[in-house]
């Protein structure tokens, strides 16, 4: 099989980000307005409820298909066995969760003004579980995922403005979000057929897969009660317009982190493989180069988030949601500890078979979020869990330092903190830059035009001038292309 190239992948998936991020930047500013803060809430606590089942159902089984599929992509017939056996195993859990579902909703009464939404997110259910996106991830098939992005993407925009214009059209709004998300997965399915013949089969090595399975899901639950259960439980502690507010924040929030991150998600099965063949030296090579790479992305986002806050809110939203600018400038240094913890969890631990470090990291950073959580919103409210979760993913960060330490040693070197304080240095240099575009304009379309643009050219100039070998690099091919 030809070997990928992670630049073309790293472009790919980046392309597909920023198409994820163009169909809320295009549709949130719309839809805030036509519905109003209280539906926005409705909207965000139904999306909240329902992805606790869509991870129930998941099972942890998306992570570990790739650490563990990697190793087949080049025979087939073994793949076809092993790819058969999770994606029964995923029905299974499916079915289970479907029924967990419809208890909650039978049993708990707060969740019968919610229904409608609930029931329609929950499509996601079935079909995140028939897209096998993980069949994707391990052959690095960028190219298929983002175009088939392209295409649902522009559908749901255009029929967000037929369906969506008047107060009360929450409902069509959540029913074109679910299209938009996983509308694609029964293509994703047929198109499987590419690279491997999947099967419902009943002889399941039960024994060797649900462990590891099991260890991973219940990670994977311990992240999304700290990244998800703040809207929860601002649903159930407080009301739909604190949620709705919250909403701006964690959507800007998870939008920059979701674009730095495409950088790392496609390496994550190129660690994988790398280990499964303990190929140790080029394994060490890549983590330091994508450490670096996110680090020079990741630091001056954060900083840049922070001083444009007041104008991306009223952007995206409008001035009756400006309170969410406090939340959001909270929320800017979990970018940069998110990423990180990302990298030694998702690139060092799990590959590595360390998946039982990685659930003691995420318990312990969940229990902190759920007890700041219970203590801290009663007063704070929103901001209370924007504080929770950026000191939640800095002690995840700092756990999965910890737990791969014998991993990365000697690993970051004094060159890797000498960039570092580049980077942090540079990012200094965007406070100054938005604090006179601040000064100089009132509009808010200006600040952000000057703002961005003299922060990147002076951030790129710091970094030729101190000759950093990834500006060089850019450089280089730029200029190569323009000849």
């Amino acid at each position: 099989m030809r070997k990928k190239s992670l630049g073309l992948n790293a472009f790919l998936n980046g392309l597909r980000s920023v198409l994820n991020i163009i169909f809320p930047v295009i549709t949130f500013p719309y839809v805030s307005r036509v519905l109003g803060v209280g539906e926005i809430g409705k909207y965000n606590f139904s999306n909240s409820f329902v992805q606790y089942f869509i991870l129930i159902a998941g099972l942890g089984i998306a992570t570990y298909a790739v650490r563990e599929g990697a190793k087949f992509r080049g025979d087939r017939q073994k793949l076809n066995y092993f790819a058969s056996q999770v994606f029964s195993i995923n029905i299974l859990s499916t079915v289970v969760s479907y029924a967990i579902l419809f208890l909650c909703l039978l049993f708990f009464n707060k969740l019968h003004a919610y229904l409608a939404s609930i029931l329609i997110f929950s499509i996601q259910i079935i079909f995140t579980t028939l897209g096998t996106e993980w069949i994707y991830t391990i052959f690095e098939e960028y190219t298929y995922i983002t175009v088939r992005s392209i295409v649902f993407k522009i559908i749901s925009i255009i029929a967000l403005f037929i369906f969506v214009r008047h107060q009360g059209d929450y409902l069509n709004y959540a029913a074109i979000t679910v299209f938009s998300a996983v509308g694609s997965n029964i293509l994703n399915y047929l198109h499987a057929k590419k690279f491997c013949s999947i099967r419902l089969t009943f002889q399941i090595e039960w024994s060797k897969h649900m462990k590891p399975i099991m260890v991973i899901f219940a990670s994977t639950v311990a992240t999304t009660i700290y990244l998800s259960l703040d809207t929860t439980l601002l649903g159930l502690m407080k009301n739909d317009y604190v949620v709705g507010i919250y909403s701006v924040s964690t959507k800007v929030y998870n939008i920059v982190k979701n674009l730095i991150a495409a950088v790392l998600t496609v390496t994550i099965p190129r660690f994988a493989l790398l280990l499964g063949r303990n190929k140790v030296r080029e394994f060490r090579k890549l983590l330091l180069q994508i450490s670096d790479v996110l680090a020079l992305l990741s630091i001056p986002t954060a900083v840049g988030v922070f001083m444009l806050a007041p104008q991306i809110v009223l952007i995206l939203s409008s001035q009756k949601y400006i309170r969410a600018v406090t939340s959001l400038r909270l929320l800017c240094p979990a970018l940069v500890f998110s990423i990180f913890s990302w990298i030694f969890t998702s690139c060092v631990l799990i590959p590595a078979k360390r998946e039982n470090k990685v659930l003691i990291i995420t318990v312990i950073s969940a229990l902190i979020n759920l007890i700041l959580n219970l203590l801290l919103i009663p007063s704070l409210k929103e901001n209370a869990a924007a504080i929770t979760t950026s000191l939640s993913e800095a002690i995840s960060m700092a756990l999965g330092m910890y737990y791969s330490r014998d991993i990365i040693k000697g690993i970051y070197k004094k060159d890797f903190w000498k960039d570092v304080l580049l980077y942090t240095t540079g990012a200094l240099s965007i406070v100054i830059i938005c604090s006179a575009g601040n000064i100089l304009f009132d509009s808010t379309m200006l600040i952000i035009l000057f703002n961005v643009t003299l922060s990147i050219i002076e951030y790129a100039l710091i970094l030729l001038g101190m000759k950093n070998k990834y500006a060089l690099d850019a450089l280089e091919c730029i200029l190569a292309r323009l000849k």
